[in-house]
């Protein structure tokens, strides 16, 4: 996954070098490769960030649980667990709470999450570097130690089978998780502020893929060995309620604190998540608003905070309603294969600039011509294959009725509309 992410991120740089202003892949692909594509990617972008904060949100309203029941606040699961729930809901015993299906309920925390910080952007919020920094150092530190304290609880017999479900489960595992890498390409949107962005794009797209990778790695590692890895199979909160299990038994006593660190850590990193990824939606709906592909009223800006308040309001509840209702794992695969999607345009676009206009000042150059974007349409491709059959069937619903909605009227706004 950090491979292909790798290929596409250089692919991000480029694409976003030719053009002199930061922005998303829907800014600088509708000034490159007009305005069809462009929409097709901003209505893709609305699917990607929208369903990765639904999966984040539900991730958040877990690890809330497991907060209110580390300080002895048990609350009843029918109004902090989803309603839909594909593997039921199970105590740390086994025993079910929840039968696989739906149920009376709704994820509350999830929910709420999402509003509150739906109001937090509304009324405007300045991002601090070194806030982010802050908060970036939590979430490391808190992985850190979880990987740290973990080592000695690993019982190599959980390793066995290494690959239960063979190649095929690696794939669409990987499919499945490929969200966790999102972000990445926020360093190739800034490569106009590189002083030399030839070394410094490059080298900062891969060292953030590389970081990462080392610290999914470790807590893969450390996490399957603990515990069973069907123990974690669709728990919003793997790692936390691991530590959980492992504290229960004689040896354990000593992950409490180490659980409460973990938690910590996991709540800051996903509220950080969610704040980045809900602001990224809303612009999303302000450009293709601007652009007069979307109604005007996505555009308009509160007069006194000067947000684009109406987009941030749609954006919110569009997410917080689903995330009350649905599990993680139906999100994440809505998020990956529009992710991917979306990478898969990026590197086609590079490869059609290449060709149609050669001459054009990029700030970098993918290197060794079109064989990294050409890489790097396999594997997304690849890895889109490894998702289930109804996430394609869903995603195909959703790209016709984005087309229908851009035919019969964005297109008819369009500044470039004709009328022949």
């Amino acid at each position: 996954m950090a491979i292909v992410c790798a290929l596409t991120g250089l692919c991000y740089a480029e694409l976003s070098s030719m053009i002199p202003i930061a922005g998303s892949a829907y800014t600088y692909t509708y000034a490159t490769l007009g305005e069809l594509v462009a929409w097709v990617i901003g209505w893709d972008l609305i699917l990607e960030y929208a369903f990765s904060n639904m999966s984040v949100s539900v991730g958040f309203a877990a690890h809330v649980v497991a907060l209110l029941d580390w300080i002895g606040i048990p609350l009843s699961p029918k109004w902090l667990s989803p309603a839909y729930l594909p593997l039921g809901l199970q105590d740390l015993q086994g025993r079910d709470i929840y039968p696989a299906g739906f149920h009376a309920g709704f994820n509350i925390p999830a929910f709420l999450i999402v509003m509150l910080l739906t109001v937090v952007l509304v009324r405007g919020i300045r991002e601090s570097a070194r806030t982010n920094n802050i908060m970036v150092l939590v979430k490391i530190f808190a992985i850190l130690l979880f990987v740290f304290f973990g080592l000695s609880f690993i019982h190599p017999a959980n390793y066995h089978p290494f690959s239960p479900n063979g190649w095929s489960g690696v794939l669409a595992g990987g499919s499945i998780i490929f969200f966790t890498y999102i972000g990445f390409d926020s360093v190739s949107t800034a490569s106009e502020e590189c002083r030399q962005p030839r070394r410094d794009v490059p080298i900062g797209i891969l060292a953030t893929l590389a970081v990462c990778t080392v610290l999914y790695i470790g807590v893969a590692v450390v996490l399957t060995g603990m515990v069973p890895w069907l123990s974690v199979a669709g728990d919003a909160a793997p790692v936390v309620n691991a530590l959980k299990r492992v504290a229960l038994t004689p040896e354990g006593h000593r992950l409490h604190w180490v659980q409460l660190a973990v938690l910590i850590g996991a709540l800051v990193g996903m509220v950080s998540s969610i704040l980045v990824f809900q602001l990224g939606q809303a612009r999303v709906w302000f450009a293709m608003s601007r652009d007069r592909l979307l109604p005007d009223v996505f555009s308009k800006v509160h007069p006194r905070f000067r947000t684009p308040a109406f987009a941030t309001w749609v954006a919110g509840v569009l997410v917080a309603i689903p995330a009350g209702l649905f599990d993680v794992g139906t999100f994440a695969e809505m998020s990956n294969i529009g992710t991917l999607f979306a990478f898969v345009l990026v590197s086609l676009g590079v490869i059609v600039l290449r060709y149609r206009e050669p001459e054009r000042h990029r700030g970098f150059r993918v290197p060794f011509g079109p064989v990294i974007p050409i890489l790097s349409v396999f594997f997304c491709i690849l890895l889109m294959a490894g998702l289930p059959a109804i996430t394609w069937v869903r995603f195909f619903v959703w790209l016709i009725i984005g087309l229908v909605v851009y035919f019969f009227y964005s297109r008819k706004r369009s500044e470039f509309y004709s009328g022949s």
